[in-house]
């Protein structure tokens, strides 16, 4: 290249044409050619390395020529003029390699691979054209030019091999297996191998067509600038496909080191063509002093592409920084302001869509058992299709939640923007927990205090009961007895009263007391203080209206808890058998009790009706509600479930903390 523009521009003359097509079209296509073996080892990118490298070969072999027509009359003129067909055929086979094969080099199917073989039979059978072709095979260019020296090499022999050599080494045969195999791919393969070649093969096919032109069209301006921008325009396609699609095998993690690097070099150098070049071209026609102000226009006027360029490579390959710090700061300060978390995850969505411009994003939380529900607690955009992307909001080793993210809408999502979302993932799962917390707290602190008011409301009625019970029952006998104690005395002192009066005023008072012990035995039964939980339990079988059965170990009947644990679980399975007796149309029922772990575990269940239209999580009421309230007063569980699979049945299980324990006196 250094010797094409000294001899063209400064010995020669020949500024303006002679140099368009080596600094236009060649060198912006070196360079490409070496920025990109710096950055990949696709075999793309040894395809546009050989090609431009061989294009350079060829424009110093055609400047030679220019400075040196006279050589074409040497007898070994053939020979040197191999050095210009074998840099057209290899420009011409790496062209169409890459074309066909775009992005990676290496075409998918069987037939597609042993075409690029074929390819290159013009670089093979080029040299061997000194023998069979009885003239110069000159480039294809300056084709009529070579026709007119003989070749004294050639064997006559061979010459009617002459026109077949001739078609195969101007690699017609090849340019339509290769139109072939880029149809197939472009039009016919998977559908990321169409997106990802559509943009190459239909600059291929014009780059095809204008060449065709070019070649049977008398030269001009308009036919070779045609074909120059379509050419200027194989990098661009290039860089489309390795920031798009990460063609010629530049990996994500290769682009922060070496692609940014690169293309700023590779800016820089076109930068640099862009400036010089128009006074190169000019030599000649211009003064110095206006190319001087020509280069210093251009020079300034340029500067901003560049900038812009070395930006966007750099928004491309990193992301957009400044929009997503901003989107970062702002989602800071919603999830400080966010109390609710329906609110909160509103805002992350939006957030996230607007930073990642994302079609759509949806947040969905984890259950208690694990699973992530269906219907999305935060939505932002029009949810179609399954996810691109996705991470998890983990918190403490718990998993809370899932963002979704939807398709680009333009463009894939980079690594940097991956690296984002975790990023805030990371930063909202402890929002969304606090928030998750917080609400839990809210739950918890109103169960609590429905149920101190549960509490209140149940002696309340239990102190009425016992009120009730007194001034029905046990007041009205005291009072029977006082009047007929009355009676007795009045008839004591007229001398009418029998011992048998007496009598039965004994046997009422006798009736009396046995109603104060039931009372009592209502209240908190003696049995229960003097011999224990089981005892007290099996104290009340006798009374039980269906058969009742009691099962507990000789540990657990000899083993005495604290009274708040015995009086709780007493009153837990009276309670429960009294539901049983009032609602469940049982035939039978059992109780046991278990000591493990320091917990004492109380099982109620029956044969009856079961929960009928209830259900284990719903709300509890009534009985349920007083046993639920009586555990958690010991901080104990309750777990409510049907006792057979068909349904029928209800079985409580209450789990009470006990602590150590100690042995019955």
């Amino acid at each position: 290249m250094l010797y094409t523009v000294v001899a063209r521009g400064f010995v020669a003359g020949d500024a303006g044409p002679g140099l368009t097509w080596p600094l236009l079209g060649i060198l912006p296509l070196f360079v490409f050619g070496m920025w990109l073996l710096t950055v990949s080892t696709a075999r793309s990118a040894l395809f546009i390395a050989w090609a431009a490298t061989a294009m350079a070969v060829g424009a110093g072999f055609e400047t030679f020529l220019q400075m040196n027509p006279d050589v074409v009359r040497e007898p070994w003129f053939p020979f040197l003029n191999l050095v210009g067909l074998t840099s057209s055929t290899v420009a011409s086979a790496a062209f169409i390699s890459l074309f066909a094969t775009f992005p990676t080099g290496i075409p998918e199917r069987r037939w597609q691979r042993i075409s690029v073989g074929v390819f290159w039979i013009p670089v093979v059978l080029a040299p061997f054209s000194i023998l069979i072709v009885p003239h110069v095979l000159a480039v294809q260019v300056h084709a009529e030019a070579g026709v007119a020296i003989p070749n004294p090499f050639a064997v006559p022999a061979l010459a009617w091999a002459a026109p077949l050599t001739e078609w195969v080494v101007y690699a017609w045969p090849a340019v339509f297996l290769a139109l072939a195999v880029l149809i197939s791919r472009a039009f016919f393969g998977d559908p990321e191998i169409r997106a990802r070649t559509r943009l190459m093969a239909w600059l291929t096919f014009a780059i095809v067509v204008s060449y065709s032109i070019s070649l049977f069209v008398p030269e001009n301006l308009i036919a070779n600038t045609v074909v120059l921008a379509l050419l200027a325009a194989v990098p661009l396609v290039a860089i489309h496909g390795i920031l798009r699609y990460g063609a010629f095998d530049v990996a994500v993690e290769d682009r922060a080191r070496s692609v940014t690097r690169s293309s700023n070099v590779l800016i820089t150098v076109l930068y640099g063509i862009a400036v010089v070049a128009p006074a190169v071209l000019l030599v000649g026609l211009i003064t110095p002093l206006g190319i001087a102000f020509l280069t210093g226009i251009l020079a300034v006027a340029l500067l901003p592409v560049r900038g812009w360029l070395q930006r966007w490579i750099h928004r491309v390959v990193f992301g957009d920084r400044d929009r997503q710090l901003a989107m970062l700061s702002e989602l800071g300060a919603e999830l400080e302001r966010s109390a609710d978390s329906g609110d909160l995850l509103s805002h992350l969505a939006s957030a996230v869509a607007d930073g990642l411009g994302a079609t759509w994003v949806r947040i969905r939380l984890a259950g208690s058992d694990g699973a992530f529900a269906a219907s999305p607690a935060g939505i932002a955009g029009e949810v179609g299709g399954d996810p691109v992307e996705g991470v998890d909001l983990v918190h403490a080793d718990e998993v809370l939640g899932r963002i979704e993210v939807g398709p680009r809408h333009r463009g894939e999502y980079s690594e940097a923007e991956r690296a984002l979302l975790r990023t805030v993932a990371g930063q909202a799962a402890a929002s969304v927990a606090n928030v998750r917390l917080t609400a839990r707290l809210a739950q918890q602190l109103a169960e609590l205090t429905a149920s101190r008011e549960r509490l209140v409301a149940a002696q309340d009625d239990e102190r009425r009961r016992l009120e009730r019970d007194l001034h029905d029952g046990i007041q009205q006998d005291i009072v029977a007895q006082i009047a007929g104690l009355r009676l007795a005395r009045n008839r004591l002192e007229r001398g009418q009263l029998s011992s048998a009066e007496l009598a039965e005023l004994q046997e009422q008072a006798r009736q009396t007391l046995t109603d104060l012990r039931e009372l009592a035995h209502g209240i908190h039964p003696p049995v229960l203080s003097d011999n224990g939980l089981v005892a007290a339990i099996e104290s009340g079988a006798a009374r039980y209206p269906i058969p009742l059965e009691v099962h507990a170990d000789a540990r657990v009947r000899a083993e005495r808890y604290p009274a708040d644990v015995e009086t709780t679980a007493y009153y837990v399975v009276r309670e429960a058998l009294t539901n049983t007796a009032k609602h469940a149309n049982a035939s039978r029922a059992s109780v046991a009790l278990a000591r493990t772990d320091g917990r004492l575990r109380v099982s109620i269940s029956d044969d009856g009706c079961g929960l009928g239209s209830s259900s284990p999580g719903s709300p509890p009421s009534g009985g349920l509600a007083n046993i639920r309230d009586r555990v958690a007063a010991l901080r104990g569980t309750v777990r409510i479930s049907a006792a057979e699979p068909s349904g029928a049945g209800t079985t409580i299980d209450v789990d009470l903390p006990v602590g150590a324990g100690a042995p019955a006196p």
